[in-house]
């Protein structure tokens, strides 16, 4: 069952009205009441078009956290197949809010590694809701490293608020692990290939999509803080999000303004929540695409491209 945004209530209206009509109608063919339905859905199509031609950054920010967007998990289920889960950093535990493992896109040997932020309350708590701890960015290291031993491909699917603030993540080194893991992905010398399928939420995401090539999906968001935290910090009013999330270019037509974002996937019509296999095969195509264009790439040139790409940042504006 559909779960509506705030903003999506007068469509929830139009298409419960229809239901409530089509049952009314059961055994009943070709009566008014069934045309009517049909007029609702009409209705409802048309006014979901027109929200979603023009939505606002806050906004996006909800369609990109919707609770029935396909999650990490998803997309290897769908994408990939002999997906080999791997666990552990071999240093203190096995973070659930990452996974990752040996893969198959196609016949293409890839190793591939995400945030899991789960879909109902027992996973999402066992996952974290996607914020990784030390130990997942240490995990997430030691299987780019394996790649890179393998002249394997290494893509990563990026979908959390950020990494994990708690005092043991902390004590654990968070910020260092981070590092690292940022640090890894600039120095790969197989393709490292980043989409961002839902939030992109600080050095949390970061540490994944320091890469060759970054995607996002048309809703989704990638920031160096929420608007929720940014609003805190600027007016100390964390209700001024809306504000926040317009000031902050979070969007990804935003991002491949700025360079940041290398190629955005189209969404089905009211968000990746309404059709996520259409959704997910999108992603898959870009994936594919992505993959061709860097295939031919030497270990020099994948490193020097990367680190180019990273160092240009802001030039565009620097020029202007």
């Amino acid at each position: 069952m559909t779960q509506y945004l705030e903003f999506e209530k007068p469509i929830a209206e139009i298409e419960a009205k229809a239901e409530e009509l089509r049952a009314l109608a059961a055994g009943e063919e070709g009566t008014d009441v069934l045309k009517e339905a049909s007029q609702l859905d009409a209705k409802a199509a048309d006014l979901l078009k027109s929200l979603y031609a023009d939505l606002s950054p806050w906004r996006k920010c909800l369609v990109a956290r919707h609770p029935q967007r396909p999650h990490c998990k998803d997309y290897i289920d769908r994408l990939f197949t002999e997906y080999t889960p791997l666990a552990g950093d071999r240093n203190f535990a096995d973070d659930h809010a990452v996974m990752g493992g040996l893969a198959r896109l196609d016949d293409t040997p890839v190793m591939v590694i995400g945030h899991e932020k789960g879909n109902d309350t027992k996973s999402r708590i066992e996952r974290n809701f996607g914020m990784a701890r030390p130990e997942g960015y240490r995990k997430a290291i030691r299987l780019m490293d394996m790649a890179d031993r393998f002249g394997l491909p290494v893509i990563t699917l990026v979908d959390t608020p950020g990494a994990y603030p708690g005092k043991g993540a902390e004590e654990r080194g968070q910020s260092e692990a981070i590092a690292r893991s940022t640090e890894k992905c600039l120095d790969l010398g197989v393709p490292l290939i980043s989409v961002v399928i839902g939030e992109g939420g600080s050095g949390g995401a970061v540490a994944f999509a320091t890469a060759n090539r970054v995607a996002m999906l048309e809703h989704s968001i990638y920031s160096v803080i929420s608007p929720e935290g940014c609003a805190s910090i600027l007016w100390k009013d964390a209700e001024k999000m809306r504000e926040a999330a317009e000031a902050l270019r979070l969007t990804a037509q935003n991002l491949r303004e700025l360079g940041i974002c290398d190629k955005i996937v189209k969404e089905p019509l009211g968000g990746a929540h309404r059709d996520p296999a259409a959704a997910i095969d999108a992603v898959g195509k870009a994936l594919k695409g992505m993959l061709s264009e860097l295939g031919d790439s030497d270990a020099k040139a994948l490193r020097d491209g990367r680190r180019r790409k990273y160092l240009d940042l802001g030039s565009k504006g620097l020029a202007a």
